[in-house]
């Protein structure tokens, strides 16, 4: 069944304008009724048609940003995402309206049916997001700052994960690495289909096949009890090994000190890579040779590409940031046994 305006102003105890003026903001609501309203549009699914809006509209000049608080993801590189997409929309005149991981589709309808806002950029992208049919139903403009699996008709940003882990793959077998683990984010994040970690997990592994590499893959969580753990059966496990590519921003400062206390010397008997911010990256000493995360870019970028919809410019498809290796004191040529 349809629902009408009418079926929202009933359900609100008010009257179809009234309904009206919340929704195209045309009018001042008091705070009272105008949640009564937006309570009613939630509860019965309300959307108002494409051509209605247009009629009606007086933008907000306000971007939803979906950001995940989850505690399998490393805070910091969130936050620093969603800062730059708030000093970039405020560049552009835009508000920024929060929107929390959790609130998922449910959060997404009540945006787009009470005119909160314009646009909306979703972050923490899974390969199978459930999200995305919810986005092509309501016709919304949106930025995804990840990749699903199926990308046709979205617009996307985000680091080549997949070229980035093929990078940590290739500088390692250069330097003559044979035996090579991953440490990867948490066994939910993978479990949960996680764009950017199944990405890197997939190229990594694929040129380290082409180059000759023998890879393990190991979760964790970042604890320190749990990366020790991890690193003594890989250690006990693989005693050819190598090298580390770590993508797990928590768990870069406990695997130096596991491997000392393994008088495992970095980078004389280690090799170690990291996929993580620079300022992760430079705290140890040695420094860790990296590819980091542009956080900055990537929010930067999908306020562009949000106002360049809202321009009615065509912008759909992926723009992957080119993953760039700095290279520092924990990387090295293989010791010679």
């Amino acid at each position: 069944m349809v629902v009408t305006l009418a079926d929202v102003a009933a359900r609100a105890g008010v009257s179809a304008s009234t309904v009206s003026y919340v929704i195209s903001r045309k009018r001042p609501i008091s705070p009272e009724t105008r949640e009564r309203v937006l309570r009613a549009v939630a509860e019965l699914g309300y959307h108002p048609n494409a051509g209605a809006r247009a009629l009606a509209s007086q933008r907000s000049n306000t971007i939803a940003l979906m950001v995940p608080l989850r505690s399998d993801m490393y805070v910091p590189v969130l936050m620093e995402i969603a800062m730059s997409v708030a000093t970039a929309a405020r560049a552009a005149g835009q508000d920024v309206l929060l929107l929390t991981g959790d609130e998922g589709i449910q959060g997404l309808r009540r945006v787009v049916a009470s005119g909160l806002a314009d646009a909306v950029i979703l972050m923490d992208v899974e390969l199978d997001d459930e999200r995305i049919p919810v986005l092509r139903e309501l016709a919304i403009p949106a930025v995804l700052i990840g990749l699903p699996a199926e990308t046709e008709g979205l617009t996307c940003v985000d680091l080549d994960f997949t070229a980035a882990g093929s990078v940590c793959a290739d500088h390692l077998a250069d330097l003559g690495h044979r035996y090579v683990a991953l440490l990867g984010a948490d066994r939910t994040v993978y479990r949960r289909r996680t764009g950017f970690a199944a990405r890197t997990l997939d190229g990594f592994t694929r040129r380290a096949l082409e180059r000759g590499v023998r890879t393990v893959h190991r979760s964790c969580d970042g604890g320190f009890s749990a990366t020790a753990a991890t690193v003594d059966e890989v250690l006990e496990a693989w005693p050819s090994l190598s090298a580390f590519v770590v993508q797990n921003e928590a768990v870069v400062g406990p695997l130096l000190h596991l491997l000392a206390q393994h008088r495992r010397a970095v980078p004389e008997d280690v090799s170690v890579v990291a996929i993580c911010p620079d300022q992760i990256a430079v705290q140890p000493q040695p420094r860790i040779t990296s590819v980091p995360i542009p956080a900055e870019e990537m929010g930067r970028r999908a306020v562009r590409l949000a106002m360049a919809q809202l321009a009615g410019k065509p912008t759909s498809g992926s723009t992957l940031i080119r993953p760039k290796l700095v290279v520092r004191g924990s990387s090295a040529a293989r010791a010679r046994s």
